[in-house]
């Protein structure tokens, strides 16, 4: 007697997840659509801005009193839903031999 099981096609071999042998993830908000979603699931980005605008710095330094005072910045780490981070643009659709690269893609810092 032959049983044969068809295993189902996987998309990713991590499931989309970022989990990995725990068995619950606790979730966080989208910063767009406000959806709860698994944290390990959520697409994170990190914000680094500074406090005041551009237009606001010039005028800020010229009445400081401290001389190169430096303004300190805002660090702000936003989760995205999947649906909410293709909409904008945050991350893109890869092909399905793209989707097996591992690697981060390359950073353009300034």
């Amino acid at each position: 007697r032959l049983v044969v099981v068809a295993t189902m096609t996987v998309k990713r071999r991590c499931h989309g997840r970022n989990k990995k042998g725990r068995g619950h993830v606790n979730r966080v908000r989208c910063v767009s659509t406000g959806k709860a979603i698994p944290k390990d699931k959520a697409i994170k980005r990190f914000i680094v801005r500074n406090i005041v605008e551009a237009s606001a710095l010039r005028d800020i330094r010229e009445s400081s009193c401290i001389e190169g005072y430096q303004l300190p910045k805002i660090y702000i780490k936003q989760f995205y839903s999947i649906e909410a981070a293709i909409h904008q643009r945050i991350v893109r659709v890869r092909s399905r031999e793209l989707r097996r690269s591992r690697e981060p893609p390359q950073r353009n810092r300034p």
